[in-house]
């Protein structure tokens, strides 16, 4: 598996009824990260303390940083076009790509897919101890999207690879 595949991950307002995408990243087949943080739009209003308490980004820092929902769509579409994209979290993820979106009516030009579907049974049972070796040696303290991405995809490479922990 050389390259290893895109890999997306989205922090969140929350993970509740009316939550929405906060920050996208991700890390392409050569280990090339994108991230940005989201300005909410008008009606994204959910907000949930313990999401914030895990990623570590507040609304100040939204309403600072952030990008419009429509740059980010866009941004995604062009680096992304055609490509098929992986994320551990696709129940979830799916929900607030398409709420990113819908919001600034554009489609999405890229496919959204479960990382598990690459996994074997064999490398599925070896999957979480990988992933949280490679989350200790990056020695990453919070939740942010790109370097989530990147956790995954070197975890994924790892798992191909044999190896076990």
């Amino acid at each position: 598996m050389d390259p290893l595949p895109t890999i997306l991950d989205i922090e969140a307002s929350g993970f509740g009824r009316g939550s929405y995408p906060i920050e996208i990243g991700f890390s392409d087949g050569q280990g090339g990260l994108f991230c940005s943080l989201i300005q909410p739009e008008a009606d994204w209003l959910h907000w949930d303390d313990s999401a914030e308490a895990l990623h570590g980004i507040s609304r100040e820092l939204l309403s600072t940083h952030g990008r419009p929902a429509r740059w980010m769509a866009e941004q995604l579409n062009v680096r992304l076009r055609g490509q098929t994209v992986f994320c551990d979290g696709w129940g979830h993820d799916y929900t607030w790509l398409a709420r990113l979106y819908e919001a600034v009516e554009l489609r999405i030009g890229f496919r959204l897919d479960d990382l598990r579907k690459l996994l074997s049974e064999d490398e599925a049972q070896r999957w979480k101890g990988v992933t949280e070796a490679v989350r200790a040696r990056q020695q990453l303290k919070r939740h942010r999207a790109s370097s989530d991405a990147r956790v995954l995809q070197l975890a994924l490479g790892e798992v191909k690879a044999g190896v076990n922990c």
